[in-house]
């Protein structure tokens, strides 16, 4: 199930609930039940991986633990 994130028309505050596809715009009920208006907001989020290292760009954030979220074991994708 989706994730979504859904902004307070009235003061910007920011929730996110897990709800189907087909619920996506339905209206949201005011979790504090202050009577807040909330419409749903375009998710964005930053992605670092081998193609900025193959084009030259610094991998950033891309930290290595015991795996990587690349999927592949630590310093084994080149950006660890």
């Amino acid at each position: 199930m989706p994730l979504y994130e859904y902004e307070s028309i009235e003061d910007g505050e920011v929730i996110e609930l897990l709800r189907p596809m087909k619920d996506a715009d339905l209206p949201v009920e005011d979790p504090a039940g202050r009577g807040r208006s909330f419409r749903r907001r375009f998710s964005v989020f930053g992605v670092s991986g081998a193609a900025d290292a193959v084009a030259g760009v610094s991998a950033g954030g891309h930290v290595h633990s015991s795996g990587c979220g690349c999927g592949k074991p630590r310093g084994s994708c080149g950006l660890g």
